[in-house]
């Protein structure tokens, strides 16, 4: 047994554990053979979390925080890092959930990283959940401004270095993200989805396209044969050369997830993503037994066990961190470090409020393991951005902007306009 365990460490560490060390394509439905057990590979992937994600040998100084902060402009929720010898790193929320979590921000989390050495941000995001009993609100509400913090964190640190994020967590290892769009055209019937979806992909031309079946969290779906007809209308309209995804949001029981799992393998469909709700995790691994579709999912999931739990029980074939709502990059980059043992693709959920397309191309230049196509909604055209690359799409793809931080520089005049919030408690 011992010999076993040193093995997967090996393994581990060479990158080939189970099938070779490399991620294989969402279409390749990699799942478990069996020759590892999930004891056995849950020690393996305790191992993998203990390595730290943040590359300090480029600070040989302390980096201390003198403060971080949040500023509104508009509807947009800034973040700024300042260090006590004068730099600065930025960073612009969610705010379609900021709008709620503001307050925690500026009472539970921003407060906790004062007089902190930034370069210890690895540390330090786990360490906010313990402070003033932030645990005890595990989920977006704790999670989503942590990760704010972090990003604003990152950014001053690549001032400070001189380094990119993608240099700062391990080093770029694509400068061009291949990406896909998403549609959620629930409530219209087939044909206006599909007209819907092809307009904006003549204009972008991506290689792929995920579109969205079932109600969403077990709702009715509406009109109630949408799904039935939307399947073969998007292979019909697409044709073969275009990968196709199909997202339920949950929307399924297991017995119905199945069938609808089936049909989209029928039409060639690449993954089905949260066929059931996302904390039903056993149910999600029975459909992924019961099916050859590979399942994708994680976008909800606050645990940093439990997806350890998932890769380890073979419960996903694809992870989906959302960079905001778990917590970061850091903590995303974990989860990617786990599925990349187990030869599996991590491509993060992200939403497109704030820059939050931006941390997304970062994430996956770096990690090895981001599957062929990432989830790409823009980037709020609100926020006036200095940048090496557009940050458009062009012939279904984008530049991952290059310079200090996440090389993108907002514009100081706007800037000087937003207003510094100072208090998170009604006076």
């Amino acid at each position: 047994m011992q010999n076993r365990r040193c093995f997967l460490r090996q393994s581990v560490a060479s990158g080939a554990l189970l099938a070779g060390g490399t991620a294989l394509p969402f279409g390749a439905g990699a799942r478990n053979s069996g020759a590892v057990s999930p004891t056995e590979l849950d020690e393996t992937l305790g191992a993998i979390l203990l390595k730290p994600v943040l590359k300090k040998e480029f600070f040989p100084n302390p980096v201390i925080l003198e403060s971080v902060e949040m500023l509104r402009h508009g509807n947009e929720y800034i973040i700024r890092a300042r260090s006590k010898d004068g730099a600065e790193g930025y960073a612009v929320s969610n705010h379609g959930r900021m709008d709620n979590l503001w307050p925690f921000f500026v009472q539970q989390v921003a407060p906790f990283f004062k007089g902190k050495d930034a370069r210890d941000l690895d540390q330090l995001v786990e360490g906010c959940l313990d402070f003033d009993s932030n645990y005890k609100y595990m989920s977006m509400a704790v999670l989503l401004p942590i990760a704010s913090a972090e990003f604003a964190i990152l950014d001053l640190l690549g001032q400070v270095s001189g380094k990119s994020v993608g240099e700062l967590l391990g080093g770029v290892r694509r400068p061009v993200i291949d990406v896909y769009r998403a549609n959620n055209f629930r409530g219209q019937s087939a044909e206006e989805s599909v007209a819907q979806t092809l307009d904006r992909f003549r204009t972008e031309k991506p290689r792929a396209v995920k579109f969205k079946v079932g109600g969403r969290m077990g709702l009715p779906e509406v009109p109630a044969d949408r799904t039935e007809k939307l399947i073969p209308l998007m292979r019909k309209t697409f044709g073969d050369d275009v990968i196709l995804y199909a997202d339920a949001n949950g929307s399924y029981d297991v017995r119905e997830a199945i069938r609808i799992g089936r049909m989209l393998e029928a039409y060639n469909v690449a993954f089905f993503e949260e066929p059931c709700p996302f904390d039903w995790l056993w149910e999600t691994k029975q459909i992924g037994e019961a099916l050859t579709i590979p399942i994708a999912g994680g976008e909800q999931e606050s645990s940093m066990r439990r997806f350890r739990w998932m890769v380890a029980n073979d419960a996903l074939q694809i992870f989906q961190p959302d960079l905001f709502y778990f917590g970061g990059l850091i903590r995303s980059i974990k989860v990617a470090r786990m599925a990349e043992a187990v030869s599996k693709p991590c491509t993060p959920h992200m939403s497109a409020w704030g820059l939050g397309s931006l941390y997304m191309l970062h994430f996956a230049s770096v990690v090895a393991n981001p599957g062929p196509f990432q989830e790409y909604k823009g980037v709020n055209q609100d926020i006036p951005l200095e940048s090496t690359s557009t940050l458009e799409v062009k012939n279904g793809q984008v530049k991952v902007p290059t310079g200090p931080g996440f090389g993108v520089k907002i514009a100081p005049d706007w800037l000087a306009k937003a207003k510094l919030i100072t208090h998170g408690k009604p006076s």
